[in-house]
């Protein structure tokens, strides 16, 4: 887990982002990106849930804290998807929407990634190293495919427990009909190797020494 001082930068740059959003909500009296604000809460749970894994003795506990992280996990990088709504809004300059927009994404995927290294850390304390490589590997193309279902079939993390039969149907579905979603997968796919050649780089640069 991060020590509190390895985590002022990351706080400072959610500061930054919902600073952005503020004033511009303030300027034009709208709240057009309002959602920002939201889905970088929803991509906190996932940070927060990592590092009380940390903290766990309790096996039972541990388990219920991995599988909430596992299924919030995806909200974080989930932002990038927000790009969707990028367009020029007139009377915000062009270039500020586009760093208001990069500034949340980035701060999703930071936060999810850095959740996962946690997860990662608590993993590899109680596995091999190549067990725990495993099912991070697994993770981030579970989250890749929850990136799709939450873009493209707009479930949410909390319909596993307010709507879990028909999301169920809906991810069975594209188990066993895979040909018939080629799109699910390769958003799934693509997803999954972006976030997978982020991570092991964040991983390599955090052991380079200073």
């Amino acid at each position: 887990m991060l020590k509190l001082k390895e985590q002022s930068w990351l706080y400072i740059s959610m500061v930054f982002s919902c600073v952005l959003l503020l004033i511009r909500m303030l300027f034009t009296h709208s709240y057009t990106y309002f959602f920002f604000g939201w889905n970088l809460f929803l991509a906190w749970i996932p940070f927060v849930l990592s590092n009380a894994l940390a903290f766990q003795n309790k096996p039972f506990k541990q388990v219920v804290l991995f599988f909430l992280w596992l299924i919030f996990f995806p909200n974080a990088p989930y932002i990038i998807t927000d790009f969707f709504h990028f367009e020029e809004r007139n009377p915000v300059p062009m270039y500020y929407d586009l760093v208001l927009s990069f500034s949340f994404a980035w701060n999703g995927v930071l936060l999810g990634l850095i959740s996962l290294l946690n997860v990662e850390r608590w993993l590899s304390k109680r596995m091999s190293k190549s067990k725990s490589i495993m099912i991070v590997l697994f993770c981030l193309f579970l989250c890749g495919f929850g990136i799709y279902i939450g873009r493209y079939l707009r479930w949410n993390s909390w319909d596993v427990v307010t709507n879990p039969v028909d999301l169920s149907a809906d991810i069975i579905d594209r188990i066993l009909n895979p040909l018939h979603y080629l799109k699910t997968w390769m958003v799934t796919g693509l997803f999954a190797a972006f976030l997978t050649i982020i991570y092991f780089n964040i991983k390599k640069l955090i052991q380079v020494k200073s």
